[in-house]
C-alpha cells in the first residue's frame, strides 16, 4: 500500500496543535503556524513566520516572545460566560466575580489588559504582597470588582488596603495567619473603619499534581478548623463579626482531576454554611485557582492535562455549592476563583530559531578507514561485522540484526578498555568509533525491514537523536521546565507541508546540562525526542521553533543564568486586516549587569586601562585600541541571546 504524501493535517495530528491549541493556534495552508486574532468581529489567522519576517525587517532578533491580547480576552470571556451560563441554568441566586492573582505574570501589559478585558465582567485582581497591591490600585477602580489581598499584611499593606475601601473600593483583607487580625482591628481602629475581611481555610480535601501542597492538611497558609473559630470568637468579642465577608481556600494550581475540584468546593461550601450558622454576615465564597489547562494535548487526569474543561468546571461548582446551602436553608454566596494559569498561559509564545545541529553519525565511509594486519583485534573485528552485514543485507533476520548490535556494543566498549589501558592508540580509537556509529546507523536503518522494535536496543537511541542548539536559555524563559519538569507545547512554526525527518533533543546556549528540553507532547505521548526537519543551515536558511502556553509565571520566575535576559518581546493585533506591532526591547548586556552589581561606565575604564597598558607595551598600535574599544562597548549595548 502507498504511502500517503505528508500534509499539513499530518503535521497538526503528529505535534497535537488541534488539542493543546485550544482554537486559538493552528496551521496554514502554506504549512505555516497562525494565531487566531480578531480583527473587529472578524476571526483573522496570522502566521507566527510572518510576524517574524516584519520583526526581521524591522531589525529584531530572535528570540523573541510574542503576546496576544486576543487570546487573553478569549480567556476572560470564556471563564465569565462559562459561570454566566451554570448560574442562569442552576437558577443559581449569586453571581460570579472572578479575580485576577498578579503573581501568575506581573508584567504591566498584562495587568493593564485585564482590567481593561474584564471591565464588562466586573472582574477583579488578587495581590499577595504590597508591590502587588500598589499594581492592583493603580490600575483597578471598578468599584464593582474586588481586590482580593492575601499574603503577609504589615501596616503599611494594611492602611493602603483600608484607605482603597474610603475610596470606594471592594477590597478584601484576607486573614492567613491567626495573628494577622490583632493588627488589622488595630489599624481599622485607628482609622475609624470596619474592614471587609476574609479567612482563609486549610481544607482536609487534597488533590494531586505538582502544587497539591497548596491543598491538605500539610498546606503553608491557611486557618484550620480551631484557629478558625478563635477567630470567629475574636471577632464576636469585638462586635465585628459582622465584617467576616469571605471564605477563602486554595486547593492548588493545575488541579487536574475535576473530582477533586468538586470535593474541595463541596467541603468549603459545609464549613461557609457553619460560619453562617455562627452568625457571621458572608456573602462570598473564593475558590482560589486549580482551573487547568492542557499543555499535552491528551484528556485525562494527568499533571500535563485534564479530565475536564470550563464549561464542566463552572458547572459542577455551582451545582456543589447549590447543594449545600440549600440542604441548610442558607442564601447561595456571591463566587470568586483565582484562575491565573489559564487566563494567562495560551497569552505568549516564545520563539527561537536554532543555531546548529550536532548529529551522531559518522563522518567517514569504511572505505576512508584503514585497517590492516597489525591494527587491534578489536578493530578488525568491528570491521570485518560492518563489511559482514552489508553484504548480507538481504538474508538479515530479526535475530541476526540483534545479534549484529550486540557484538558491536561489546567491541566498542572493548576498544575503549583497551584505549584506558595504552593497548590502542588516538587514532585507532577514533576508527573505532566511526566504525560504530557506521554500523549503527545501518541497524536502525535496518529495524523495519526486520521487524524489530528496537527493545532491546537501548543505544540506538543515541543514533536516532540530534540536539538541536536553540537560541534561549531554559532557566530564562522556561523556568518551570526545569524546575519542576512542567510540559510545553513545541514545534516548528513553518515547513509543517514537509515530514520531518529527524528526532531531536532541543539544547539552550547556556553551558549548563539541564538547559535542554528532553520531554515532548505529541499526540501518541510524552516522547524523549521531537520529530523535526533537517534546519539546512549551511545554505543560511533559518529553522524557527514556538513553545506554546508560556504565560503563566515563566517571565518572572526566570533567572540570569549565564548572564542571559529578558528577550525582545512583541504585541500582536489585527487592526483593518493589518497585523499591528508593539515591541519592547529585551535586555542588554549591559543592562544585565547592572543586576549583579557592575558599572558598565567603570567596566569600559577598566577595560580602557588595559588597552592603554597594551598600546604602551607595544602589542596593539593606537589604531587596534579603538577598534577594540568600539568593539567592547557595542558589547554592552548588544542583545544577550546570539545575533545574526
Amino acid at each position: 500500500m502507498k504511502t500517503p504524501p505528508w500534509s499539513t493535517d499530518a503535521s497538526a495530528e503528529l505535534y497535537g496543535i488541534r488539542e493543546w491549541g485550544h482554537d486559538y493556534f493552528d496551521i496554514s495552508r502554506q504549512g505555516e503556524v497562525v494565531v487566531n486574532l480578531k480583527d473587529g468581529t472578524k476571526t483573522k489567522p496570522v502566521s507566527l513566520a510572518s510576524i517574524v519576517k516584519g520583526l526581521r525587517e524591522r531589525g529584531t532578533q530572535l528570540p523573541v516572545l510574542m503576546r496576544f491580547g486576543d487570546l487573553l480576552r478569549g480567556r476572560i470571556d470564556e471563564l465569565n460566560e462559562g459561570f454566566a451560563s451554570a448560574i442562569k441554568e442552576g437558577k443559581y441566586q449569586g453571581v460570579y466575580r472572578g479575580v485576577y492573582p498578579i503573581k501568575v505574570n506581573q508584567q504591566q501589559e498584562v495587568i493593564e489588559e485585564i482590567t481593561r478585558y474584564g471591565r464588562k465582567y466586573h472582574y477583579g485582581l488578587e495581590a499577595g504582597s504590597k508591590p502587588e497591591l500598589i499594581a492592583a490600585l493603580a490600575y483597578m477602580h471598578d468599584p464593582q470588582a474586588y481586590i482580593v489581598c492575601n499574603g503577609y499584611k504589615d501596616e503599611e499593606f494594611i492602611d493602603l488596603a483600608l484607605n482603597a475601601q474610603k475610596m470606594g473600593l471592594q477590597v478584601i483583607l484576607v486573614l492567613e495567619m491567626p495573628t494577622e487580625l490583632d493588627l488589622i482591628l488595630q489599624r481599622c481602629k485607628k482609622m475609624g473603619l470596619r474592614p471587609t475581611l476574609g479567612v482563609r481555610f486549610r481544607l482536609g480535601t487534597e488533590s494531586a499534581g505538582h502544587w497539591s501542597g497548596s491543598g491538605g492538611d500539610a498546606s503553608v497558609f491557611g486557618l484550620n478548623i480551631s484557629q478558625l473559630m478563635r477567630v470567629v470568637d475574636h471577632l464576636r468579642e469585638e462586635g465585628m463579626l459582622d465584617c467576616l465577608r469571605m471564605l477563602h481556600y486554595h486547593q492548588g494550581s493545575q488541579i487536574p482531576n475535576i473530582r477533586a475540584i468538586r470535593q474541595a468546593v463541596n467541603e468549603a461550601s459545609r464549613v461557609y454554611v457553619g460560619l453562617v450558622q455562627e452568625g457571621a454576615r458572608m456573602g462570598i465564597l473564593d475558590l482560589g485557582g486549580g482551573l487547568a489547562i492542557s499543555y499535552d494535548g491528551q484528556k485525562g487526569a494527568s499533571a500535563a492535562s485534564s479530565n475536564y474543561g470550563t464549561k464542566e468546571y463552572c458547572a459542577d461548582i455551582i451545582e456543589a455549592i447549590t447543594e449545600v446551602t440549600a440542604e441548610a436553608g442558607v442564601p447561595h454566596p456571591d463566587i470568586i476563583t483565582e484562575s491565573g494559569r489559564a487566563i494567562v498561559a495560551y497569552y505568549s509564545v516564545l520563539v527561537i530559531n536554532i543555531l546548529d545541529i550536532n548529529r551522531f553519525e559518522p563522518r567517514k565511509t569504511i572505505s576512508d578507514i584503514e585497517i590492516g594486519k597489525e591494527s587491534p583485534a578489536l578493530l578488525r573485528n568491528l570491521h570485518e561485522l560492518r563489511v559482514e552485514s552489508t553484504r548480507n543485507a538481504a538474508k538479515t533476520s530479526r535475530d541476526r540484526l540483534q545479534e549484529i548490535y550486540n557484538d558491536a556494543v561489546y567491541y566498542r566498549d572493548k576498544l575503549r578498555t583497551e584505549f584506558n589501558y595504552g593497548k590502542v592508540n588516538l587514532r585507532e580509537r577514533a576508527h573505532g568509533e566511526e566504525l560504530y556509529w557506521d554500523i549503527l546507523t545501518w541497524i536502525a536503518s535496518m529495524r523495519e525491514k526486520c521487524d524489530h522494535d528496537g527493545s532491546q536496543m537501548e543505544r540506538l537511541d543515541a543514533i536516532l537523536t540530534d540536539y538541536y542548539y536553540g537560541n534561549f536559555s531554559v532557566f530564562q524563559s522556561l523556568p518551570d521546565l526545569w524546575a519542576i519538569d512542567q510540559i510545553f507545547p513545541v514545534m516548528p512554526i513553518h515547513r509543517l507541508k514537509e515530514k520531518p525527518t529527524r528526532n531531536a533533543v532541543l539544547s539552550d546556549i547556556t553551558c549548563d546540562s539541564d538547559g535542554k528540553i528532553d520531554k515532548f507532547a505529541l499526540s501518541d505521548g510524552i516522547r524523549n525526542s521531537l520529530p523535526l526537519h533537517d534546519p539546512e543551515i549551511e545554505k543560511g536558511e533559518e529553522y524557527m521553533l514556538g513553545i506554546f502556553l508560556v504565560g503563566a509565571y515563566q517571565e518572572t520566575l526566570g533567572d540570569l543564568h549565564n548572564l542571559l535576559g529578558d528577550t525582545n518581546v512583541i504585541s500582536v493585533h489585527v487592526e483593518n486586516g493589518k497585523i499591528k506591532y508593539s515591541e519592547l526591547e529585551g535586555d542588554s548586556v549591559s543592562e544585565v549587569l547592572t543586576y549583579v552589581e557592575y558599572e558598565p561606565k567603570d567596566m569600559v575604564t577598566r577595560f580602557r586601562n588595559l588597552a592603554e597598558s597594551a598600546v604602551a607595551s607595544k602589542r596593539i598600535t593606537a589604531t587596534e585600541r579603538r577598534e577594540i574599544m568600539e568593539s567592547f562597548e557595542a558589547g554592552l549595548r548588544g542583545y544577550t541571546y546570539f545575533e545574526s
